[in-house]
């Protein structure tokens, strides 16, 4: 059973608290004096927060490296990597995840607190700070953090549309295009086949006519189901426009694909689809191009087989499958 395929989008959290936020933040702090590290420690003890505790900028960019923390206060003399050094590196090293970095320093000199924001510092607190001005600089920090997480969540959810078929729900032609031509690779390089397998309603078109196009859109949602519901995780099903539809099934071998495809064709075979006082038993039509050793075959290319092979079947009577005869 299988069902694949686009990662689900985190919901956006809506955080209405102009106070520091309670959901949990990981918070690191870096500070070669254990009085300092405490000090900070009970400044943000009444907070729901992680916080780890690295006492040089080594045990700093560990830390940062496993636990990817939302922010980072860090002192700036330390007798290894300075805080300067560190934010550099969490700037240059990490792109991929960003911290909110406070740069805690006993030099209030304007030249310095200039290059500490240069060098990737989002804010900075002179020693020795008071504690309600660092949580108050702190809760600079988490409403900033907040912003990018939402702004992150909604990227992703704009990502996510933009990949899936709206009717459907299922991956798009540009989802199945990203996917498979890492597939394709993989097959040549590892010599495992990689089948395509192209669907088509039968007589679609006298379902639109007949019965309206929500009835179609009924029969197509129906048929995506069942295409989901027999589709496993390492594989993707999709949707290439109007009622043509893809599966891309890798590890087998063409007795298996075809117990597979068959499976699809008999199950959606046995819908019964009541529209006014017309009744509706569509059927499906597949075709399979299959592909395995080196060179690489084109995606393009096996569509290209994987469609012509279809089209055999609907010459055949329809409602039955056909493989392309280039087979390997």
């Amino acid at each position: 059973m299988l069902t694949q395929s686009i990662p689900p989008v985190a919901s956006i959290r809506e955080d209405s608290d102009c106070d520091v936020d309670r959901s949990g933040l990981t918070v690191l702090v870096v500070d070669d004096s254990p009085v300092y590290r405490k000090l900070v420690e009970q400044s943000l003890s009444d907070l729901q927060h992680q916080i780890l505790f690295a006492k040089n900028g080594r045990e700093a960019l560990q830390a940062f490296g496993d636990k990817h923390p939302d922010i980072v206060i860090t002192d700036w003399s330390m007798p290894d990597v300075s805080g300067l050094e560190l934010c550099q590196r969490i700037r240059r090293d990490f792109r991929q995840h960003y911290a909110y970095v406070i740069l805690v320093t006993s030099n209030s000199n304007k030249a310095q607190v200039i290059e500490g924001l240069s060098a990737g510092a989002d804010d900075y607190l002179t020693k020795p700070f008071d504690p309600g001005e660092l949580l108050a600089r702190f809760g600079v920090g988490r409403r900033i953090i907040q912003l990018h997480r939402e702004v992150e969540a909604k990227n992703r959810q704009l990502e996510l549309l933009a990949l899936t078929d709206p009717l459907t729900g299922l991956p798009n032609r540009r989802a199945i295009n990203l996917w498979v031509d890492s597939q394709v690779s993989s097959a040549a390089r590892h010599d495992f086949p990689i089948w395509i397998v192209m669907a088509d309603l039968d007589h679609f078109k006298k379902i639109n006519d007949t019965c309206g196009h929500e009835a179609g859109d009924t029969v197509l949602k129906n048929f995506a189901e069942i295409l989901k519901a027999n589709t496993r995780r390492s594989n993707i099903c999709g949707r290439l426009g109007g009622e043509e539809f893809v599966v891309i099934l890798t590890h087998t071998n063409e007795v298996q694909t075809r117990i597979a495809v068959e499976r699809i064709r008999e199950r959606f075979a046995t819908e019964k689809f009541r529209f006014g006082n017309t009744t509706v038993t569509p059927t499906a039509s597949f075709g399979i191009a299959g592909f395995s050793g080196t060179p690489a075959s084109e995606f393009s290319v096996l569509l290209a087989r994987a469609d012509a092979a279809l089209y055999a079947a609907k010459d055949k009577g329809r409602n039955r499958i056909e493989f392309h005869s280039d087979i390997f």
